[in-house]
């Protein structure tokens, strides 16, 4: 178990590092001068090269990216070119709100596709089966930004149930705070409910037809026991590999919505940073949000080894 764990921490580093060079490097090779951005009318080539001096972008690409990657570990990612707010400082305020968007949205799909799978796959290519696979076929062709709009235009504008833009902090007022998140969440949940329920019904069906299932019954369980204590855990494999690849995938899909429903994220930070080639900005957020989806992919493999321990032995 330590030796499995620490291979995979020291993969964790390299992929870090390599991350590192390629969001450096990124936002290097962007088009576009930053000079342009922060000088104005006063772009002269004379302002240009003091400036330049200041900013250490006259210095070789590797020390740039020494000195960068060293402010980084000391939690300086830099500050924006145009009104000189910490980096780091947008990353804190806009990462509770992407992490908020997320973690609801996965409740809610976990919430909605257990319970379906493991009542459909009890008696599959029923009238109840065949409308719920059709229905969650439906959703993945039903992407956050078509959605979004329709569910602005319904409950939003049209009932009025939900606010169609901004939010209230959680820290100020949880409960308001919690029903100006539900609209948005909604919007990006829908393609994991279809992906979370289609994959573990068609794991739970397979897992019913095994042997120590059959003698389960034999011994005559009930069928709720079967099913949670005997089914479920062997049949959650493939839904928690689609979970943490979807999750990251949510890491850059809830940029779409925060920008729809003008919420102040790392998603909406980054879409203003990239109109304003705030490039510092840009290159904060890409290496934020890229370590956090390498970190993800960790804490995934160590719930592999939970639900089947035998993965570590490989």
């Amino acid at each position: 178990m330590t030796k499995y764990f620490i291979k995979r921490f020291l993969q964790l580093v390299v992929v870090a590092f390599i991350i590192s060079v390629l969001v450096f490097l990124l936002v290097h090779l962007l088009p576009g001068d930053p000079s342009v951005t922060i000088l104005g009318p006063n772009d002269t080539a004379h302002n240009r090269a003091i400036l330049f001096k200041q900013l250490g972008l006259n210095k070789p690409l590797l020390q740039q990216y020494t000195t960068w990657l060293n402010a980084v570990f000391h939690g300086n990612l830099g500050q924006s070119y145009l009104n000189h707010e910490s980096v780091t400082h947008i990353v804190a305020t806009g990462a509770p709100i992407d992490i908020e968007l997320i973690v609801i949205s996965q409740v809610i799909a976990f919430a909605v596709a257990i319970p379906l799978a493991l009542i459909t796959s009890r008696r599959p290519n029923r009238a109840f089966d065949n409308v719920s696979t059709t229905t969650t076929f439906g959703l993945l062709a039903l992407p956050p930004f078509v959605i979004a709009p329709i569910m602005v235009a319904v409950f939003a504008v049209s009932l009025h149930w939900f606010p169609a833009t901004g939010y209230v902090p959680l820290t100020q007022d949880p409960a308001t705070n919690l029903h100006d998140m539900i609209l948005p969440s909604l919007a990006i949940t829908a393609g994991s409910i279809a992906v979370y329920y289609r994959l573990l019904r068609s794991d739970l069906i397979s897992t019913l037809q095994e042997d120590f299932i059959t003698m389960a019954r034999s011994k005559g369980l009930s069928n709720r026991r079967i099913m949670l204590r005997h089914a479920f855990r062997p049949s959650t494999f493939s839904l928690l590999a689609a979970a943490g690849v979807n999750i990251g995938a949510l890491l850059a899909g809830t940029f779409i919505v925060e920008y729809l429903f003008a919420l102040s994220g790392l998603g909406y930070s980054l879409v203003q940073a990239v109109q304003q080639r705030d490039y510092l900005v840009v290159q904060g957020i890409s290496l934020v949000v890229a370590i956090a989806y390498v970190v993800l992919q960790f804490i995934i493999d160590f719930l592999f080894t939970v639900v089947d321990p035998r993965v570590v032995r490989e």
